[in-house]
C-alpha cells in the first residue's frame, strides 16, 4: 500500500500568464504558495483483475476504459497500471469547486502514488509535467500550468513559463520567521458557493488576446509581489492583493458576481487590506490579506462564512506511507 499526500494551493499574483496562448507569446510569471492542506491519495493492489477507484463514489470496473474518473484513468493509462489496483482519494476541502488547484493536486499525488507503487519514483518536474500532459493535452482541460507545478514543487515559488514549454520553479527567499510573519497575515473563508471553473476560463483563455495589458500587469505584479515578500514589505503585498482583484475580475464576466462583491467589501470595511477569489474565481475560498489586530472584527463581520485556518506549506508531493510485502 502507498499513500501520497500532496498540498493544495494559493496563487497570489500572475494567473493566467500560465496559459499557453500567453506564454507563447512571452513569458508568464506566476507567484503562488502550497499550503498545509492536503489531497491524499492511497494505491493498493487487489485480488482480483478488477479496478476499484474510491472517492466521492466508488467506481469497480474490469477495463481502465471504464474509469469514470477522467483524472484518475488518464493516470492509470500514463502509468501503465491497468489492472489489479485500487486507487483511493481523500481530500481537507469540498470534493469540487474550490479554487485551491484540487483537481490538479489529485493528477500529481495519483501518479506520484503510482510510480512509487511500480518502483519507479518520479521526479518533482515529471510529476508536473505529466499532470499537465494529462489535464490539458489529453482531456483537454482550459486551464495553465501553475497548479500542477506548485502542488508537485509545494514551497512559496515564483514559477516563470517560457515560450518553448519548459518551465522554472524559483523559491521565494525568506526566512522562517519572516515567513511565517506572513502567513499570520493570511486568511480563508468559504463562500458558501462552489461554482464549475471550465466555463470561467474557458471565457478567460478566449479573452486573452485582449486582455494582454492587463495579463502583463498581473505578470508584473507576482515580480513585484516576490520583492516585496523578500524584502519583508508585506502591507503593500496586501494592498497589491487589492489591485490585482480588480484587475483579475475584468478577464472573464463570472469570476465575480454580486454575493463575491459584498462578501469582499465587508471584509475590507472590517480592516482586511486586500485579497481574491482563489483560483478561476466565481466562488469556492476567499483569501485575505489582514493585520492580526483586525482579524478578529473581519471574522465577525463575516460570521455566516466557515473560516479556513491554515498555513503556507514548505513541502512537496511525498509519500508518507509505503509498506510492501
Amino acid at each position: 500500500m502507498i499513500i501520497t499526500q500532496t498540498p493544495l494551493r494559493i496563487s497570489f499574483f500572475g494567473g493566467g500568464t500560465d496559459f499557453a496562448d500567453f506564454y507563447h507569446q512571452e513569458e508568464g510569471w506566476v507567484l503562488s504558495s502550497a499550503i498545509d492542506k492536503y489531497i491524499f491519495v492511497i494505491v493498493k493492489r487487489r485480488f482480483d483483475k478488477l479496478i476499484r477507484i474510491g472517492y466521492t463514489r466508488t467506481e469497480l470496473v474490469e477495463n481502465v476504459n471504464q474509469v469514470q474518473h477522467d483524472l484518475v484513468r488518464e493516470a492509470l493509462r500514463l502509468t501503465g497500471v491497468t489492472s489489479q489496483i485500487e486507487v483511493g482519494t481523500l481530500g481537507d476541502i469540498p470534493s469540487s469547486g474550490s479554487g485551491l488547484g484540487s483537481s490538479s493536486t489529485v493528477v500529481v499525488g495519483v501518479l506520484n502514488a503510482l510510480y512509487v507503487y511500480l518502483n519507479q519514483p518520479a521526479t518533482l518536474e515529471e510529476l508536473a509535467r505529466q499532470a499537465c500532459h494529462i489535464e490539458i493535452n489529453l482531456l483537454n482541460k482550459p486551464i495553465g500550468k501553475q497548479d500542477q507545478y506548485i502542488t508537485s514543487y509545494g514551497g512559496l515559488r515564483f514559477i516563470r513559463f517560457l515560450p518553448d514549454e519548459r518551465v522554472i520553479v524559483e523559491h521565494v527567499q525568506i526566512s522562517e520567521n519572516e515567513l511565517r510573519r506572513l502567513d499570520q497575515h493570511l486568511m480563508l473563508f468559504y463562500t458558501n458557493h462552489p461554482r464549475k471553473s471550465e466555463s470561467i476560463l474557458t471565457e478567460q483563455r478566449q479573452n486573452i488576446a485582449e486582455c494582454m495589458d492587463q495579463l502583463r500587469e498581473l505578470k508584473m505584479m507576482a515580480l513585484d509581489g516576490r520583492k516585496m515578500i523578500e524584502a519583508g514589505n508585506f502591507d503593500e503585498f496586501g494592498k497589491m492583493l487589492d489591485h490585482s482583484w480588480h484587475l483579475k475580475k475584468t478577464l472573464a464576466s463570472k469570476i465575480t458576481n454580486d454575493v463575491i462583491d459584498e462578501i469582499y467589501l465587508t471584509a475590507l470595511k472590517a480592516g482586511a487590506i486586500g485579497g481574491k477569489i482563489t483560483g478561476a474565481g466565481g466562488g469556492g475560498f476567499l483569501l485575505l490579506f489582514c493585520p492580526c489586530e483586525k482579524q478578529h472584527q473581519v471574522r465577525q463581520a463575516l460570521g455566516s462564512l466557515q473560516e479556513f485556518p491554515f498555513h503556507l506549506e514548505p513541502d512537496s508531493s511525498k509519500v508518507i506511507f509505503n509498506y510492501r510485502r
